[in-house]
């Protein structure tokens, strides 16, 4: 099976234009990986909903911080970085999304090794181009999350499992299992690369060669080790998943989840140029995984698969269908982020699918194309707001009283309003349903205590606790799961006896966290 790639062919060129070309190229990559870098560091965006919760929880002294994320539903490696960070640096915008920032540059040169491992050296500089100008890559090295830890730690166990591999030394299986146990330490959605890598090993365990079976055997020992780690908090991580889960959104079907990483990976999919670059890496993988070239017009597609890439393109896909698969079966809901586990080996794979193309000027138009697209997806992530947070908080800082009370609906919109708030004499903030203050949100058995509390109930007892000449600022967004209706009717109900004004209205769907502001002011 061939498919033919018409290219322009061209004369030898005298050596000093070759090399003046080769400068070119270098001051091209150069001005390429400045502008990734400098993206991983700059957004006008307020810190959103996930961000602000992370942070509140980080601030927490250590002796709390295990009861916080018992009830948030999340491992404590990233937290406690953050936890130390904070005491650094502090709790600017800036400052908290640095870490992630730090994390996602100590990421590039991990991604050089992998790539020259696969395809040598034409493979490295793809995969660290490709990797640092992504949108995937550059929007978790701006969010305050563990995602750009994890990717990081993906790379770091990778390039550790091929070296043990190898050759099996202790030193070397020792980095294998102490990557493993800060990867299930670090996102729970781990397992399922874990669970897909070990069962490879458990293959070539079986069917390998001899000394192959034995570094297979041997670092499958290691990644069982590692992830032994996690017995210290295996009863949080179990009371987790009876009480918490993801009660905000609905499960998918699994291949409707592979089409939302995807649109993940290429940046915001309400822009143009994320649709454009989906289609190199929807077909890329296929090219790196079947495709041969013929010669520089031609590549043959070799249904047995190619061996370079092999493994990595089964780990990586393997562990997003498996990881789908378990959340449909568990009736959780699934977000791109949590492919972010398997996204640097879709890179890896991404990189050597390049080497494939024999022809320099194919090969290079490509990786451009994609770097060009990449990086106006990483200018996106700077430009978007990613909440309305700061356009509510405005209003309510400019004109609020002491005594004037802020009720949120949900409850998620309040961690990352009230962090713009602070300094607001005398203003009062509590969230429904639970009527608790605004920094935390509390995941257990979120569902049945929705159901619990009535609004109309509680928009009573706001209206009782609240001074008759006091403001009721209303910060709602009806469109959360579970909450459909129900800040409708609180609202409603507060309207009830109070003159109700709109001051700000949800956005457009480019924003991440929309929100909108209604004034109760008295009769």
């Amino acid at each position: 099976m061939t498919a033919s790639l018409e290219v322009p062919t061209r004369a030898a060129e005298p050596a000093e234009r070759r090399g003046a070309k080769f400068g070119v190229a270098e001051v091209a990559v150069g001005l390429a990986l400045g502008a990734a870098l400098v993206l991983r560091f700059v957004t006008k965006a307020d810190l959103w909903f996930d961000e602000a919760l992370s942070v509140n929880i980080a601030r927490l002294p250590l002796s709390e911080l295990g009861e916080a994320l018992r009830h948030d539903g999340a491992p404590p490696l990233y937290y406690v970085l953050l936890h130390f960070w904070i005491d650094v640096f502090g709790t600017g915008d800036v400052a908290v999304r640095a870490l992630s920032g730090v994390f996602s540059i100590a990421t590039l040169p991990l991604a050089y090794l992998a790539g020259r491992r696969v395809g040598g050296r034409v493979a490295a500089w793809a995969a660290v181009l490709l990797l640092a100008s992504s949108p995937y890559a550059i929007r978790f090295a701006t969010e305050t999350r563990m995602y750009a830890l994890v990717m990081f730690l993906v790379l770091w166990g990778y390039l550790a499992l091929r070296r043990a591999l190898e050759s099996p030394t202790w030193p070397r299986l020792a980095v294998v299992a102490l990557v493993t146990g800060l990867l299930v330490y670090s996102q729970y959605w781990s397992f399922y690369l874990i669970g897909t890598v070990g069962l490879g090993l458990v293959y070539a365990s079986w069917r390998g060669p001899g000394a192959g079976r034995t570094a297979a055997r041997r670092s499958l020992l290691a990644v069982v080790v590692g992830t032994l780690a996690l017995l210290p908090w295996l009863d949080t991580l179990w009371y987790q998943l009876g009480h918490t889960g993801t009660p905000w959104g609905e499960p998918v079907v699994p291949w409707f989840g592979v089409a939302v990483a995807m649109s993940a990976f290429v940046g915001r999919n309400k822009h143009a140029e994320a649709w454009v670059l989906l289609l190199p890496v929807l077909v890329l993988p296929f090219v790196a995984l079947f495709g041969a070239a013929l010669d520089t017009r031609r590549i043959e597609l070799d249904l047995r698969t190619r061996p370079a890439v092999r493994w990595e393109t089964a780990a990586a896909f393997g562990t997003l269908v498996l990881g789908l698969v378990a959340a449909f079966v568990g009736g959780s809901a699934f977000d791109g982020r949590y492919a972010a586990v398997m996204y640097p080996l879709l890179v890896v794979v991404l990189a050597f699918a390049l080497t494939v193309f024999t022809s320099t000027p194919v090969r290079a138009g490509l990786l451009v194309v994609m770097v060009l697209l990449g990086l106006v997806g990483g200018y996106r992530n700077v430009v978007d707001q990613r909440t309305q947070a700061g356009e509510v908080a405005d209003v309510i800082r400019a004109e609020a009283r002491p005594g004037d009370v802020v009720v949120y609906c949900p409850d998620q919109l309040g961690p990352d309003t009230s962090r713009l708030l602070v300094g607001v004499p005398g203003l009062h903030q509590e969230t429904y349903p639970d009527g608790a203050g605004p920094r935390l949100v509390d995941w257990v058995d979120y569902r049945e205590r929705i159901a619990r509390r009535d609004p109309a109930e509680y928009a009573r007892s706001v209206l009782e606790d609240t001074s008759p000449t006091a403001t009721i600022w209303f910060v709602s967004w009806s469109a959360f799961r579970l909450f459909e209706t129900r800040c409708d009717a609180l609202g409603g109900a507060l309207a009830a006896s109070r003159s109700a004004t709109t001051r700000v209205v949800p956005g457009s769907e480019n924003i991440v966290e929309r929100m909108g502001l209604t004034q109760y002011s008295a009769p």
